[in-house]
């Protein structure tokens, strides 16, 4: 990481509304730029904005962009919240507010799982706020016809925030990816202290699931709504979104094209970083 893009250094509060109460909402922000990316993380335990997308600032950075990464509502510093209905729509209100907070009219979006479900929600609901998309394990919310449903990664998520335990964060990171060798002891150590952190994030995700259990979305039959051009990122290997979830999300965007990485599963954006952000900045920059 370049001198200057910390955690620390980028990390900043903002207060919003929602149902009628005040939330804190952490993000990063590196500050400088005229074009801006915003990316969107995962839903997994202990997850954030720098946790996801560590490996991909700097070079989007770099390159002239201002890189905003929101941690949504129930996630890292972020307030916790009971979410009782769609959690796409939750977190593009809440991205729509941090957008008009900071004086940002258009911003190009990367969501990562949960992420491009939210994408997929704020692009529906603000089509003139949005300039091109990066979608990743995610977007349309809808079933997947050759994997039994939920997958087996959602599975070993929903027991890891039940009961958060090294063991059950290291059976669900090793579907996570494709290649565990990268996996240290250390990676894990980090994470699970992320997740123990906010017991009430956990709490209340378990709670959010049995007071609505479709937490993301289905916009299949809504996507050719969405004009942006969008690149649709997918590990062949994935085992928590089976990649002809991709696929139909590819059928569905009228201005979409699709990358599959080989040997990569559910987190494209790390597992083949410096291939992903030589993707991810060819397509922002032409």
């Amino acid at each position: 990481m370049s001198s200057g893009i910390t955690e620390e250094s980028t990390s900043h509060f903002i207060t919003i509304q929602e149902g009628g109460k005040a939330y804190r909402l952490h993000y990063n922000d590196t500050l400088t730029g005229t074009d801006v990316v915003v990316m969107l993380h995962g839903s997994g335990p202990g997850a954030s904005g720098w946790a996801n997308f560590h490996r991909n600032i700097e070079p989007l950075a770099s390159a002239g962009f201002r890189v905003i990464l929101m941690d949504c509502l129930g996630w890292s510093k972020s307030d916790s919240i009971l979410c009782a209905e769609s959690r796409s729509e939750l977190n593009a209100r809440c991205l729509l507010q941090l957008m008009d907070t900071l004086n940002i009219n258009k911003a190009h979006i990367i969501g990562n799982s949960m992420g491009a479900h939210s994408t997929t929600a704020f692009a529906l609901a603000n089509p003139g706020r949005v300039g091109k998309l990066i979608l990743m394990g995610g977007g349309t919310g809808g079933p997947s016809l050759f994997t039994p449903m939920p997958a087996e990664g959602i599975k070993l998520i929903g027991q890891l925030y039940r009961n958060p335990t090294i063991e059950n964060l290291k059976r669900m990171m090793e579907v996570f990816v494709f290649d565990t060798s990268s996996l240290s002891e250390d990676l894990y150590e980090q994470r699970l202290s992320n997740i123990l952190a906010r017991p009430e994030h956990l709490q209340n995700f378990v709670r959010s699931l049995q007071a609505f259990p479709k937490q993301f979305t289905d916009y299949g039959y809504r996507m050719d709504e969405i004009q942006a051009e969008t690149l649709i990122i997918w590990g062949r290997n994935d085992r928590f979104v089976p990649l002809d979830v991709g696929l139909r999300a590819l059928a569905n965007l009228p201005n979409a094209q699709m990358h599959i990485f080989n040997k990569c599963g559910h987190w494209a954006q790390w597992e083949h970083a410096e291939a992903f952000n030589r993707l991810t900045l060819d397509f922002f920059t032409h």
